[in-house]
């Protein structure tokens, strides 16, 4: 096979593969580029030694203050008015979905369906953020995820979620993708929801997988024996988790009394600017303000962002990791 016909298969592969499995479609499932192995000591940015260690180590790196604590603050406050809910009024947090879950997991954890907000791009174009996955990926021509943002609620009855852990890419594909949550609020309580992963599960996979059934579920993992090597992770508002597509995540339920978990999803990938159709409908989706399509994306049914707001001014940053320049 012709390398063209390589690259147009893969490109093809990129721009269809979100149609029936989760993950992000803004960006393609996989990269053609390795994630960061600093074979030769390249330098970090962001990331100390220590920070390095632990990531290569765990499969996830928190990175403090990725984005300065009133700016998550602000964005967490415009997720409330966004989603019609009082802060201070818990009696309007349990509406019902305005949009049906094709991925009936997530139903009940909170999504807010908002992707291309002033605010949210505000956060995506932070240098340190940009600077932490040039670390991971070893490369500066990236492209950002255009993704939504979470409000965890306490549980209620009628409004239970159990919570369950799961990889958005096949881990038998060697997935060469990261992805990226921004805490918006304190997440210090272990019983107030957010982010939760098994990195012992991350490190033993090819061994593990050999005790599994051939038919297994190749998203979520059966957990038995893993019970107590579950990881919640803590976080303060402005912290940026980054963890590697192989980690086995999930969110976790919210058992706290009046405690909410506010996050935005953050990733980003080595840009595809050979791939001409995935950057036209990643400019078109901030220009217009258009939601992903996909597995996990019902979008909003309101059209507010078409609707109430302006298209996010970018940065020259920005701009290179939407695509809408070259780098």
């Amino acid at each position: 096979m012709k390398a063209s016909e390589n690259k147009t298969d893969h490109i093809k592969m990129a721009n269809t593969a979100h149609e029936d499995i989760p993950g992000n479609p803004s960006t393609a499932t996989s990269s053609r580029i390795k994630l960061n192995s600093r074979e030769k000591g390249e330098t970090l940015r962001v990331l100390s030694e220590e920070d390095w260690a632990f990531w290569k180590h765990n499969g996830y790196v928190v990175v403090k203050a990725a984005v300065p604590r009133e700016q998550a603050l602000t964005t967490a406050n415009f997720l409330w008015e966004f989603d019609e809910k009082d802060p201070n009024d818990q009696e309007t947090w349990y509406a019902p979905p305005r949009a049906e879950m094709q991925m009936k997991e997530l139903t009940g954890t909170g999504m807010v369906e908002v992707y291309n907000h002033q605010h949210l791009w505000n956060n995506r174009q932070m240098q340190r953020v940009y600077d932490a996955f040039v670390d991971v990926w070893g490369t500066e021509k990236l492209w950002v995820t255009i993704d939504r943002a979470n409000l965890n609620f306490p549980l209620r009855e009628g409004f239970e979620y159990k919570g369950f852990i799961h990889w958005d890419y096949d881990p038998e594909t060697k997935p060469q993708n990261v992805q990226g949550v921004l805490a918006l609020a304190d997440q210090t309580d272990p019983n107030m929801g957010g982010f939760q992963c098994i990195p012992e599960l991350f490190r033993t996979y090819d061994t593990w997988k050999l005790t599994q059934p051939e038919d297994r579920d190749r998203f979520k993992p059966d957990t038995t024996g893993f019970e107590n090597d579950l990881v919640k992770v803590k976080m303060n508002a402005g912290d940026l988790l980054i963890f590697n597509s192989c980690q086995p995540h999930g969110i976790r339920p919210n058992r706290s009394k009046d405690k909410v978990r506010i996050a935005q999803y953050i990733s980003m990938m080595p840009a595809e600017e050979d791939n001409e159709e995935m950057r036209q409908w990643r400019i078109n989706s901030w220009k217009n303000r258009i939601a992903p399509k996909g597995y996990a994306f019902p979008g909003d049914p309101r059209n507010w962002e078409q609707t109430k707001y302006e298209t996010a001014k970018l940065s020259a940053l920005g701009e290179r990791l939407l695509g809408l320049k070259d780098w």
